[in-house]
């Protein structure tokens, strides 16, 4: 008897579950804000479409396929809609009554404490952002870029080393490596030369997993305290304490120096630590935003330069014309640095966008909403489109940059795109190059992106040539589906960026070669 009334309770909670999401799901299909809105089926009933591919890696390719399938407004969760157009870019990200959505809170440290990237309220935000935004103006830059300077030789010492043997070198590696060596300056003034010495390497794994962790419970937050959290929580631990754990020993190491012994974030935002002020900052949120400012500020960039290698190494034109133009800019690579000169090399800076633009080291949707002391105020519109309430829009940033309306043949590498003389067509391309995102939550690091991209690559063609490896292959040659375009850097969406290669063969070029023959023998 006892067995029956337990099976008896199991089978109706059973209907009633079943009763629960047939209503749900019949709600959401017919009766919902957004029924009219075309998109896959299973992403109008559930967020797990979206969580499948964010677990997959491959959410960007997905959404790109969708647009082309249902077209520029797609219905891509319950309550979530993405839009393809450069005009609902602007009335999204440039809009001051939106917010970053509330599946951000999700990627909160466990200290609780929020950092500029998940920081909803928009006056935290923009608080935020002023002090952070500091430690990299121009005019911060201007002073940092000794130090970037030297970890770019160093970069540049070990592509010669290897040249010696004509060994392959991936790229993702040499990039993330000279990334993060340059972030560790910028942050804490703190030599973590991982270019040189593995003990700090494991940080760019760790970096990597809490990525993924994160973007996955943005895309399907029931994940976040859930059993498959904890299969998150176990796979990425390890990486993640370890670079937690570095962190702490870089933030403890600055803490015992002066406030201005380095030029770096710290000595940035030191006054305003436990002050009064409108922009204080706790002590124990420098912890949190020194967790946003490794991946931001290094794992970004080193996307950018491995894509711009690889783009270069595969378009023999464009290496051409880059080489051309830096060779005969500079009459020395001690010439190469920050100025009109570096700023002047038109076509250096296109070859940068056009990779931003193909490979995007951010390549997802940032999902916003309207915020709450903005609700009742008038009607949200996006594209012409009215916003119901409660719904996160977004652009996604790959499939913007692969619209055909703003950027013809956009998988072809083609930076001659950005030096056109047609003024209409040059807005219309950068109205939708949202590499950097836009609006008051942009990209604050954008002045030093480019300066890092445009040293290493200027110097990079100054002292080297280089070609495939063609005994080696990456993921960019995948044609797995979505990855049809061997033409294309390959790259796995993990909020920000995973990858591999291009693998590259340098040779020295001429006798500018023997800086590095004398700075291998003074180590």
């Amino acid at each position: 008897m006892a067995l029956n009334g337990v099976l008896a309770v199991i089978k109706t909670a059973l209907l009633m579950f079943g009763l629960y999401h047939l209503f749900l799901f019949g709600y959401r299909i017919l009766l919902h804000p957004l029924r009219d809105y075309p998109g896959p089926l299973i992403a109008k009933i559930s967020d797990w479409y979206g969580g499948f591919h964010a677990l997959s890696m491959r959410l960007h390719l997905a959404t790109y396929r969708d647009h082309k399938k249902y077209g520029n407004i797609l219905r891509h969760g319950p309550n979530r809609l993405i839009f393809n157009s450069a005009q609902a870019l602007q009335d999204i990200y440039s809009n001051e009554r939106s917010t970053k959505s509330h599946v951000y809170l999700l990627t909160i440290q466990g200290n609780g404490v929020d950092s500029i990237f998940n920081a909803v309220d928009r006056r935290r935000h923009a608080s935020k952002r002023r002090l952070i935004g500091r430690a990299v103006t121009d005019r911060a830059m201007r002073k940092f870029e000794p130090i970037m300077n030297e970890q770019i030789d160093v970069f540049l010492a070990t592509l010669y080393k290897s040249s010696l043997a004509s060994q392959p070198i991936d790229m993702t590696q040499s990039c993330k490596r000279l990334g993060l060596d340059i972030v560790g300056h910028l942050a804490f003034g703190f030599a973590l030369n991982t270019q040189t010495e593995p003990k700090y390497r494991f940080i760019i794994d760790g970096i990597a997993m809490g990525n993924y962790r994160a973007n996955c419970f943005m895309q399907l937050p029931f994940l976040k305290n859930r059993a498959l959290d904890s299969v998150l929580h176990l796979l990425s631990r390890s990486g993640r304490l370890g670079y937690l754990r570095a962190l702490e020993h870089m933030i403890s190491t600055r803490l015992s120096l002066e406030k201005d012994a380095k030029d770096d974030l710290y000595s940035s935002v030191a006054e305003y630590i436990n002050t009064d002020g409108p922009d204080s900052i706790k002590l124990s949120e420098l912890w949190s935003e020194a967790v946003f400012f490794f991946p931001a500020g290094g794992d970004t960039t080193a996307t950018a330069l491995a894509a711009l290698f690889f783009y270069l190494s595969q378009n023999p034109e464009a290496y051409r014309k880059l080489s051309d133009e830096v060779r005969n800019t500079f009459t020395n690579g001690a010439d190469i640095k920050g100025g009109p000169q570096l700023a002047g090399c038109q076509y250096l800076r296109a070859c940068i966008n056009e990779t931003l633009r193909m490979s995007s080291p951010v390549s997802g949707t940032l999902w916003r909403e309207l915020a709450k002391e903005e609700e009742g105020k008038g009607a949200w519109v996006v594209d012409g489109h009215l916003i119901p309430h409660g719904t996160q829009v977004g652009v996604n940033i790959y499939s913007l940059h692969h619209n055909e309306e703003y950027f013809p043949q956009p998988f072809a590498f083609r930076p001659e795109r950005w030096l056109v003389d047609d003024e209409e067509e040059l807005q219309a391309m950068h109205s939708a190059f949202v590499a950097f995102s836009t609006g008051p939550r942009g990209c604050a690091g954008k002045p030093m992106a480019y300066l890092e991209s445009s040293l290493v690559a200027a110097k990079t063609l100054w002292y080297f040539d280089f070609e495939t490896a063609s005994s080696r292959t990456d993921s960019s040659t995948s044609k797995a589906q979505g990855r049809e375009h061997p033409e294309e850097f390959q790259l796995r969406d993990v909020f920000s960026a995973a990858h591999e290669g291009p693998n590259l063969v340098f040779q020295p070029r001429g006798d500018y070669w023997e800086i590095f023959s004398d700075y291998e023998k003074s180590r």
